[in-house]
């Protein structure tokens, strides 16, 4: 199974199991609470749906409080301090909820109740769950072939995400006199590429994964594919990181990884329903934002004197230049002594009401216009100035690659990583968006949105 999949069902299967322990926490509540009389309370009508909003609500509380990553059972300290947090915003908003449509009341002390052994019983839940998953019956066992910075990245982001469940048991090294003292941040090296059949049908071994970068000279090629015809699977470094972090490794890839790979399929029904979600969504959202567009204009001519909207090209699909409107949240002519510069997070040229504006991501909304006329998608790269991309170009591998689809509004980048003011940020951001434009799609855009509502809420990332 491959590992996208495994890492799917993973996460599906936490999320139905734990919806399940949750109920069953609301009806221990329910039943301290009312104790013989439970039964005919569950038997009221409309109880069914008042449950399930609990639920549901609490979930997405979780989820907000990203109990759903798949590092967040990595520490059982940071586990109970995000169940604390989940629980409050899950009761916060059952409050107002409750405040606004009191018969969805389930009665009165179920849920501090509930709030109190729920949380024992996800706490227990979770550490059962994260110690199963990391047994050796439901680990995927990796033998990485390679010591190097490749090797190091891989190995490191199995352990930033051990409940993904694959363990690394150890490595190869091409010159295998540094076996002896093991560098740090890699596993145990095991010997050298000559011990690779060795090692690689070790019965605690599921699978080989290449992490070699530089291969001229040094790829053991006999070796991997006589494993490989005897029925062993043998995985590419850099799709391996890929899958376990979610973005790609653009210093390693080769023109041939991405020519060869599977994605980059942009298939006609998918990139026209697209299209009609950002028409048809852009137009309701500028009807929607109306107040918007009555109040902070206002509010940022009283702030500061200039022009309400800031105007400035960037560039979008296929190279082609467009005007990109915002709603100003810098003072006037920021640029004029410096330059074309990178926005910073703390960034002395911007207002007080800019400050706000940008943290809420209201400064973005009038590129709804942008969106309606086809210049924008909701998701995508951000599209970035000619000045910063004739740089990034010359810099960056495969950066002017981001320009094949529509850049966004809100991206995985976006949402992934936090201000990028270097070619390094630039670089990392790439990533992201390469893995996005591989994998694009209806429930990816719609996982990067619910992912930039998280974003607003709690100022994470831009």
């Amino acid at each position: 199974m491959p590992l996208r999949r495994t890492i799917t069902a993973r996460h599906l299967t936490l999320l139905v199991s734990e919806g399940g322990i949750v109920l069953l926490a609301l009806l221990a509540a329910m039943a301290v609470r009312f104790g013989p009389e439970v039964g005919t309370v569950l038997r009221e009508p409309g109880q069914g749906l008042r449950m399930a909003l609990v639920v549901s609500i609490t979930q997405l509380s979780f989820y907000y409080t990203d109990l759903y990553e798949p590092q967040a059972l990595n520490s059982r300290r940071e586990l109970f301090i995000g169940l604390l947090k989940g629980m409050g915003i899950a009761s916060i908003a059952l409050a107002l909820l409750y405040y606004v449509y009191p018969s969805l009341i389930l009665g009165r002390g179920v849920f501090l109740l509930f709030v109190a052994i729920g949380l024992g019983v996800v706490v227990l839940w979770r550490v059962a769950y994260a110690a199963v998953l990391s047994s050796r019956g439901l680990s995927v066992r990796i033998l990485l072939v390679g010591a190097g910075d490749l090797a190091r990245k891989v190995y490191g982001e199995s352990l930033t995400r051990r409940t993904l469940g694959f363990q690394v048991v150890g490595c190869l090294a091409a010159d295998p006199a540094i076996a002896a003292a093991t560098p740090e941040g890699l596993p145990p090296i095991l010997g050298g590429f000559d011990e690779i059949l060795r090692h690689g049908r070790r019965a605690d071994v599921d699978r080989v994964v290449v992490a070699i970068a530089e291969r001229r000279g040094k790829f053991p090629v006999r070796e991997l594919l006589e494993l490989r015809l005897s029925g062993c699977r043998v995985e590419d470094g850099c799709a391996c990181y890929e899958q376990l972090a979610g973005r790609m490794l653009v210093e390693y890839l080769k023109p041939s990884d991405l020519i060869f790979s599977d994605g980059f399929s942009k298939r006609r029904l998918t990139v026209l329903l697209k299209r009609l979600v950002d028409f048809l969504a852009s137009g309701v959202g500028m009807i929607v934002a109306l107040p918007v567009w009555a109040v902070f204009p206002l509010l940022i001519k009283l702030d500061s004197p200039g022009p309400v909207f800031f105007r400035q090209e960037r560039v979008g699909k296929g190279g082609r230049i467009f005007e990109v409107l915002k709603f100003r949240s810098m003072c006037q002519d920021a640029e004029t002594s410096t330059g074309p510069v990178w926005a910073a997070e703390q960034d002395p040229r911007v207002t007080r009401v800019g400050s706000f504006i940008r943290k809420t991501r209201i400064d973005e909304i009038p590129q709804l216009i942008s969106v309606f006329r086809g210049e924008m998608s909701f998701v995508g790269p951000r599209p970035e100035r000619p000045f910063f991309v004739d740089q990034l170009a010359a810099q960056v591998p495969y950066y002017i690659e981001r320009h094949s689809v529509r850049p966004g509004v809100t991206g995985l980048a976006q949402v992934k990583y936090s201000y990028g003011s270097t070619v390094e940020d630039a670089l990392e951001k790439l990533r992201y968006d390469l893995y996005y434009i591989k994998r694009m799609g209806f429930w990816m855009d719609l996982s990067i949105i619910f992912e930039t509502v998280k974003v607003v809420l709690f100022g994470k990332g831009r």
